[in-house]
């Protein structure tokens, strides 16, 4: 392997920001809240931290809606403050990864705002406007990801524009050279000011198939989201001309967020020699608790944790993408809950949850990526109600209950937005067990999970049993073992249902990786097999108290990393 990049030997550290540290009092995280724990994330280890949207917003979708692409919302502070974080940073040798929502924007943005207004101004076709059909009704049948049709109709203009998302959040015409030389020109703007990469949103949504076909309805569906809401044809050339124009010059780190990208059509987005993004983030893994099969949305109708579809996810993209891109490694992020409640139980074997997954994940070649709380265990919230939730997946879904198109009670939905809702993650951070876990003084933006004066970061690293401190061990282990940067990964049992187990290879030495991933007692018999000769090794890491025999029957969510001799 060549001299690996910065990114290929870092661990990443995500930041929701209003959620994870408010300094003034109000109830919203902010930028200098940020500031103030740049020493503890540099304690964990860190080396980079990725900020989820901070740019101006009305925030329909939690600062996903952009009003002002150059300007820092006032709940977050100003741009001095963002000026003066990165710099806090960059003394720490931590770097910063900003958010690039670049699909659509608010419908507050003076694009939009002019765009709407007429059909022969210079934003006329920034966006994507089209007739109405002949009975007035929308151009096609495409809708959107938060419910309902993709189109809204706009009196002004007489034509309906795409939003894949909230009505508020119209979708950018890309195939506009003046659209991309905006977005380009914004990013070097950031750059300027010291950003060091981006994290792209809905990237693979860029490129329309501008004739919108009409989607099938075998089931006489009213709206449709399919595979034409991603990977349009001039995708990969945007993105090329954006690696010129921006990427490469600048040296700026990228991953893209690439909703229905495989394993294999991954390595166009990835391959070094097509010079577009360094790496994206795979939904495979994390669509297999979906029921495809379920009533709209099928998110709320989760099913059981499957290990062997887990493990079949994540070895597709790990083979795939070897010697031929990197990936990026993660359970947890803002869209998605706790990995502990999700699949794990964050109950009776918390800790052991914890780091059972932990190792699994950070055992594998990319860039691990660490949500805040993720490191110290924090749960879903089984406070909420129905009532409590922002999320506007569960707030619209919550809405269409009294029609026939969800299938769900309000009690099945609130059931399923325990288990899988966004806002499990989006709790506040629980620093320590004063009021509001530490997080503000005054009334927090987003009900606090209860379960905060046991979990959180003060007692957390007081324990012997230390989520903090194990992560501090495997983010040393990423940075100081060559074999995780260039290693050969070779799964072991795949048909397992309790055993995660896989060996990396590098210049003929071998280790293994394995976890239980269940609450039962799991037998090593079958892994004593697979291993053959090499059943026997130095433990590196291991989760429970100290073992020995590489051969004993693994205890619940026990963890472990030894090479093997």
């Amino acid at each position: 392997m060549a001299t690996p990049q910065w990114w290929q030997k870092a661990v990443i550290y995500q930041i929701y920001p209003k959620s994870f540290n408010d300094s003034n009092g109000d109830g919203i995280g902010d930028l200098p809240g940020i500031t103030a724990k740049l020493d503890y994330l540099n304690e964990l280890g860190v080396d980079a931290i990725w900020i989820s949207p901070i740019y101006a917003s009305p925030q329909v979708d939690s600062g996903y809606d952009i009003s002002d692409y150059r300007v820092i919302d006032p709940r977050f502070g100003t741009n001095a403050d963002l000026y003066h974080l990165i710099a806090a940073a960059h003394a720490r040798g931590i770097k910063v990864i900003m958010d690039l929502v670049a699909n659509h924007t608010s419908d507050q943005h003076v694009w939009f705002q002019q765009s709407r207004q007429s059909r022969n101004n210079y934003f006329s076709d920034f966006y994507i406007w089209r007739d109405p059909q002949p009975d007035g009704s929308a151009p096609s049948n495409w809708g959107s990801y938060f419910g309902g049709s993709a189109w809204e109709y706009e009196p002004m203009r007489k034509q309906y524009y795409l939003h894949y998302f909230a009505k508020e959040q119209p979708d950018l015409n890309w195939e506009n050279p003046l659209v991309r030389e905006a977005v380009y020109d914004l990013m070097r703007f950031w750059k300027a000011h010291g950003v060091d990469g981006w994290r792209m949103d809905v990237i693979s949504g860029i490129s329309k198939f501008t004739d919108f076909p009409d989607y099938p309805t075998p089931n006489n569906e009213q709206f449709i989201v399919g595979a034409l809401h991603a990977n349009g044809p001039r995708l990969h050339e945007f993105l090329q001309e954006m690696n010129q124009e921006v990427l490469t010059p600048f040296d700026m780190m990228s991953v893209g967020e690439a909703p229905g990208s495989t394993a294999h059509n991954a390595r166009q987005f990835v391959d070094h020699t097509r010079q577009e993004l360094n790496m994206v983030f795979t939904f495979d893994h994390m669509d297999i608790d979906h029921d495809h099969n379920a009533p709209f949305p099928e998110k709320f109708h989760p099913l059981a944790f499957d290990l062997v579809k887990l493990k079949q996810s994540l070895s597709e993209w790990q083979n795939s993408l070897f010697a031929h891109g990197w990936n990026t490694l993660y359970f947890e992020n803002h869209d998605q809950p706790r990995v502990i409640s999700r699949w794990g139980d964050d109950q009776q074997y918390r800790y052991q949850s914890a780091t059972a997954f932990a190792t699994a994940l950070h055992g594998l070649q990319g860039t691990p990526y660490i949500f805040e709380g993720e490191e110290i265990g924090m749960t879903n919230a089984y406070n909420f109600e129905l009532a409590d939730y922002n999320d506007i997946e569960v707030t619209n879904t919550a809405k269409m209950l009294d029609t026939a198109i969800t299938g769900l009670t309000a009690t099945e939905l609130l059931a399923a937005a325990h288990k899988i809702s966004r806002d499990n993650a989006r709790t506040p951070m629980q620093w320590d067990q004063s009021a509001n876990a530490g997080f503000t003084t005054g009334q927090p933006w987003l009900k606090m999970n209860s379960n905060y004066p046991t979990i959180n970061v003060a007692t957390d690293r007081q324990q012997t049993r230390s989520i903090f401190k194990y992560y501090q061990q495997l983010i040393k282990l990423r940075h100081t073992a060559e074999w995780l940067t260039a290693g050969k990964y070779q799964l072991l049992l795949a048909d397992d249902p309790q055993l995660f187990a896989y060996t990396r290879t590098d210049q003929g030495r071998s280790w293994l990786i394995v976890a239980n991933l269940s609450d039962a007692t799991a037998t090593t018999t079958v892994l004593q097999q697979a291993l053959g000769t090499l059943h026997t090794g130095s433990i590196l890491l291991q989760n429970y108290p100290a073992r020995q025999d590489l051969t004993a029957a693994l205890e619940p969510y026990e963890a472990l990393i030894a090479e093997l001799v």
